[in-house]
């Protein structure tokens, strides 16, 4: 058998998934290892990993690819599971997802709540995801939180499935890294009897194919791959640095009493500045691995040109340098208001007082910095 390596042009397809096989790079989709090719038949490393482990690994697809995916889920009659990422609310939200999903119903499943302060009350938080998904456009049957990691709140995931599927295919779609391959692993575990054969779904336009999991009712669940959105600091930094932005615990919050004219690196990623108000409190709501520095706003350039990737780090001058330069995001704080400052990927910062304030929020280029209603 024949298969293209990066860049080649024959292929054959997954028995499986349908998708176009490759033996050049595990990250993508339509791997096989060159040993599993003398197998019958043959199937992708995705469809190995599902049918004999029970185990959705998570692979990935461009905005392109996604978009045609979203379009052809319109056109069925299923049931849309969305999974966002709590700790990066606005940056894994899928842009236009009513336009592209038709009238099937949106199960919003909300991961990482492990990571909020353990006094949080979760029903304010159901409240407050209800209100920015409304604001966005997104209209959902159900909100339900949980912790992939934790393995808090999915009973009731499978709850809210059970009463809004009515025998229908589940489409489970999401950004990377917010926790789609550990809930469709949970979910083929519930549901699945893969004694059935992993089946093709082809749509037009890409190479790229579902797979589909077989369920006991006859229905299936569709795995789509994890879209990557260049706006979040996550999918810009190296791997190493990955793991610190992203927690693997509580956040603890850091509050700072700041006066005007005073600023806060986050390693050599991010630059917060308070340009002018009354002094007032912020909190920040960072991964703790990502340490922080003061200093007054008229060093702040000085100091991160003399001092970025050393004292200022992570990340290294060397990985600093393959990021977008740093660019200011102005923020107005109106008074009277409790507002977050969110920034995508990094975190956010409440701004606690009700004076108003006039910020600058500096990222690397593209990074999303967002202002909402406070979540806590």
């Amino acid at each position: 058998m024949k298969l293209h390596q990066e860049g080649g042009t024959e292929a054959a397809r997954c028995a499986g998934c349908g998708v176009n096989l490759q033996t050049g790079d595990a990250s993508k989709l339509g791997y096989v290892p060159e040993q599993a090719l003398a197998r019958t038949p043959v199937i992708c490393q995705r469809c190995f990993r599902i049918k004999n482990y029970n185990d959705a690994a998570g692979y990935t697809l461009d905005q392109d690819d996604f978009l045609r995916l979203l379009n052809h889920v319109g056109s069925t009659d299923s049931l849309v599971v969305n999974i966002v990422d709590l700790f990066d609310f606005e940056g894994s939200m899928i842009a236009g997802l009513p336009r592209f999903v038709g009238n099937n119903p949106i199960v919003l499943v909300v991961n990482k709540i492990d990571l909020l302060p353990k006094v949080t009350n979760y029903n304010r938080i159901v409240n407050w995801v209800q209100r920015q998904a409304k604001e966005a456009g997104l209209k959902v049957v159900e909100v339900v939180l949980c912790s992939a990691k934790k393995n808090m709140g999915f009973e009731r995931v499978l709850q809210v499935l059970d009463s809004c599927r009515n025998g229908k295919d589940i489409y489970v779609v999401g950004a990377t890294n917010v926790g789609k391959s550990t809930l469709i692993n949970r979910l083929i575990r519930d549901y699945s009897d893969l004694d059935a054969e992993l089946t093709t779904s082809q749509y037009p336009g890409t190479t790229l194919d579902l797979v589909r999991i077989p369920l006991d009712d006859g229905s299936y669940i569709i795995d789509t791959p994890g879209i990557v959105y260049k706006h979040r600091l996550t999918e810009l930094v190296e791997k190493k640095d990955l793991q610190k932005l992203m927690p693997d615990k509580v956040i603890k919050p850091l509050v700072y009493q700041l006066n005007e004219k005073q600023s806060i690196f986050f390693g050599g990623f991010a630059r917060f500045d308070f340009v002018q108000g009354e002094r007032q409190s912020f909190t920040f709501y960072v991964s703790n691995a990502v340490p922080p520095h003061r200093t007054k706003l008229e060093r702040a350039d000085e100091l991160y040109a003399e001092h970025k990737g050393e004292l200022l780090a992570p990340p290294t001058r060397e990985d600093l340098e393959q990021l977008p330069p740093l660019t200011k995001h102005a923020v107005r704080v109106p008074k009277g208001k409790q507002l977050d400052v969110s920034i995508s990927g990094l975190g956010w910062v409440k701004v606690n007082g009700l004076e108003g304030a006039d910020l600058a929020v500096h990222v690397p280029k593209g990074v999303k910095v967002a202002v909402r209603e406070s979540l806590i």
